[in-house]
């Protein structure tokens, strides 16, 4: 922490079994026994018993400067840990303030525990001051929710929140904690026992999976995001180079499979490489590993893949069959299912070699090409050189629009965790608390958030955060003075009516960012580029390097809204 952070109080030991105690200690308690160290909040009148408890113990809270940077913060700590984010807020807008960043973990998978305050159990219902029901605003975006009502319960509900935000598919859990509640004595209970969840491994399935991968001669590998939070990457990886099939990803489970790995063709979908959707409508078989047909990947879903028979791995039972038809079915833990399937498989070699040089030869013809004309910065191969210089410990936490795919395009990811964000709702702003809570969870990282213009301003109050904590994330800032992926939008299909896109009046960031104690430069011609990324990743604290960029830049390739991934766009 640095010297400008206030410092804390002391406050009495942990709440142990047959301690009596408040509410609010029980819960600080609950959550050191649940080995957490780090929480994301901003306090306010229904949750100040707990802030008054937490002061002194060995959590570390951080102060983030809006309720939605917590969320966002304790989403990417989670995906850049393995462990579950920990957010919290008072009751009312402080809440609320949380909703787009639950909403976030949720489609996303990730585990998260949010802790609300609420109104005295007394006056619920009543609209008194700072009311809100966060329960049922919440109900459709958690996996889990909990109204204590007792402060003898906290312990119990801590504990279940945790087991339930992190097994099977993970998602977030709320906790809401009246006020009566935290100021409450009760004797606190410590210790349950948890159901075990293990779904037993299918091995009949496996062996019909054996039995369909053998038959194809086009068979292809398509993962998504559930293997990185499954903790099956290895095994993934292993399936793939014992086989010799071909892999795509999503957006969501980019590094699964190393960017510069043998048989990887990219990122399948929307703005995948043509390579990657190409073998994916080629193909006659899709081996699915954690991964949901979301739209963005599967564009017209009617004519995606139409010659391809499906394997389907996945935790999520309910995700089988539900938007494409499987014909072997694998639900249940990713990791020893692929292990066995694995082991199927090395008996004998395949014999797919037409097909793997197919795809081979696919994607090196359809390489990207870095070599755009003019003096300007070209965002593609800046991004490139930039994940090429920060190595296997680079990690991009990104914001949504444009550089979100380039950055999914042409960095170069060597492990999951080294992708962060906001896949299935698209959330503007998420990029800079995200690479907070990245950094925090991992300092040894050279975490790298990658934000455009627009979304940068919708939680820029979060350098107040990087400054006072010194935490030492690196920004790149690409500046195209608008709302780029929108305006790409209207130009290709709303007849170029550029409807409320123009950015053009943004602040110099530069100065922004120095007014917040962090150090900026700016970069706008391509020979900049080499000695601004040197510089960025050698600064010792935060960092921003703001780049200018042509406005009328586009994200290619393409597939158009409601076609088929066949039919690809491709820039001039």
């Amino acid at each position: 922490m640095s010297a400008a952070a206030p410092a804390l109080k002391t406050a009495s030991a942990p709440a142990t079994v047959n301690d009596t105690a408040t509410g609010a200690r029980l819960l600080v308690s609950s959550l050191e026994r649940m080995g957490v160290e780090v929480v994301f909040g901003y306090p306010g009148g229904a949750i100040m018993p707990i802030y008054d408890a937490l002061t002194g113990t060995g959590l570390k809270h951080i102060l983030v400067r809006h309720e939605q940077g917590a969320a966002f913060a304790a989403d990417a700590y989670a995906r850049a840990s393995g462990k579950v984010g920990v957010c919290m807020a008072t009751s009312g807008p402080g809440a609320t303030n949380l909703i787009t960043g639950i909403a976030n973990a949720m489609m996303d998978s990730v585990p998260m525990v949010c802790i609300t305050g609420n109104v005295p159990q007394g006056v619920m219902g009543t609209d008194a001051f700072q009311e809100i029901d966060i329960l049922g605003v919440t109900l459709p975006i958690v996996k889990h929710s909990i109204l204590v009502r007792d402060a003898s319960e906290i312990p119990a509900a801590v504990e279940q929140a945790f087991h339930i935000a992190a097994s099977g598919r993970p998602g977030p859990v709320l906790i809401d904690l009246p006020k009566d509640v935290q100021f409450a004595t009760a004797v606190a209970p410590f210790g349950f026992n948890l159901p075990n969840e293990t779904i037993p491994l299918n091995h009949d399935a496996i062996a019909e999976a054996e039995r369909f991968i053998r038959a194809a001669e086009r068979p292809l590998i398509y993962i998504g995001g559930g293997v990185k939070i499954a903790k099956a990457t290895e095994a993934v990886r292993a399936f793939a180079e014992a086989t010799g099939i071909p892999a795509v990803a999503t957006l969501n489970a980019l590094g699964t499979i190393a960017t510069d790995a043998p048989g990887y063709l990219g990122m399948l979908g929307m703005h995948g490489t043509r390579a990657a959707n190409e073998a994916v409508q080629s193909s006659d078989l899709l081996i699915v590993l954690g991964a949901r047909f979301d739209d963005r990947a599967t564009g017209k879903l009617a004519e995606f893949a139409p010659h391809a028979r499906v394997v389907h791995f996945d935790i999520d039972a309910s995700e089988i069959g539900k938007l494409r038809a499987t014909h072997v079915a694998v639900a249940g833990e990713l990791k020893p299912g692929v292990e066995a399937l694995t082991a199927r498989m090395a008996t004998a070699p395949l014999t797919i070699d037409p097909w793997v040089i197919r795809c081979a030869s696919a994607a090196a013809h359809h390489a990207a090409r870095y070599d755009a004309p003019g003096e300007g910065v070209y965002a593609p191969a800046l991004l490139k050189q930039l994940s090429e210089a920060a190595g296997d410990r680079f990690v991009a936490a990104c914001d949504v629009g444009q550089h979100q795919m380039w950055a999914a395009q042409h960095c170069r990811f060597s492990r999951p965790e080294a992708h962060i964000t906001s896949g299935g709702l698209g959330a503007m702003g998420f990029g800079l608390p995200a690479g907070l809570g990245a950094k925090l969870a991992d300092p040894s990282a050279t975490v790298v958030t990658i934000a455009g213009d627009g979304g940068f301003m919708m939680n820029i109050q979060e350098l107040a955060t990087l400054k006072r904590y010194g935490v030492a994330l690196k920004i790149v800032l690409l500046d195209n003075s608008s709302l780029g992926l929108v305006r790409q939008w209207q130009e290709l299909f709303f007849e170029e009516n550029y409807s409320e896109v123009d950015l053009s009046d943004n602040p110099d960031f530069v100065k922004v960012a120095e007014a917040f104690g962090i150090e900026a430069f700016r970069i706008d011609r391509r020979d900049q580029v080499e000695d601004g990324i040197a510089r960025l990743l050698a600064a010792d604290g935060p960092c921003l390097a703001h780049v200018v960029i042509n406005p009328k830049e586009n994200v290619w390739p393409l597939v158009p809204p409601g076609k088929s991934n066949a039919e690809m766009m491709e820039g001039a």
